[in-house]
């Protein structure tokens, strides 16, 4: 068995690492050809794609209209015989309807906040904002992920 076929997450790991998550970096490309990676805050759907928020009028909405392919990475490790990570490789959705960015926001926002969320509070404060925002949905096309932690401390 090679070493990447040892390293890879299975299908539920890959699943729990990142819905565990609370910040993506979501590269975008710029004008220049040149990534833009910034972090976001995401929440996943239940058919595993990948949805956040943000100013419509931001930087990563240009380059999405642009230009919709991304990657995205989460990861995490302080030393190498820990590093675990994922790579998800797939072209944005942009939402612009109010009622499925507020959706997302919840989505997003209840992930984040600790303890019980009322959905419905949570969607009436969050409404406000949607008309300056747009949804971004990514669906996996690709996805590469890593577990060092597998190897048991050989490399």
């Amino acid at each position: 068995m090679s070493r990447r076929d040892q390293i890879r997450m299975t299908e539920d790991a890959l699943h729990e690492f990142v819905s565990s998550a609370h910040t993506i970096i979501v590269n975008s490309i710029g004008k220049d050809g040149v990534p833009h990676p910034m972090p976001m805050w995401f929440g996943v759907e239940d058919d595993g794609a990948i949805v956040m928020s943000t100013f419509t009028k931001s930087q990563k909405i240009k380059n999405l209209e642009r230009d919709p392919r991304v990657s995205l990475l989460v990861e995490d490790g302080e030393e190498y015989s820990k590093l675990r990570g994922v790579v998800i490789y797939g072209k944005a959705e942009l939402i612009r309807d109010d009622d499925a960015v507020v959706e997302i926001l919840v989505r997003v926002n209840s992930k984040t906040l600790s303890g019980e969320v009322d959905a419905e509070e949570l969607r009436t404060a969050l409404r406000k904002t949607a008309p300056k925002r747009t949804g971004i949905r990514i669906r996996p096309d690709r996805i590469v992920s890593w577990d060092h932690t597998k190897l048991g401390g050989t490399y």
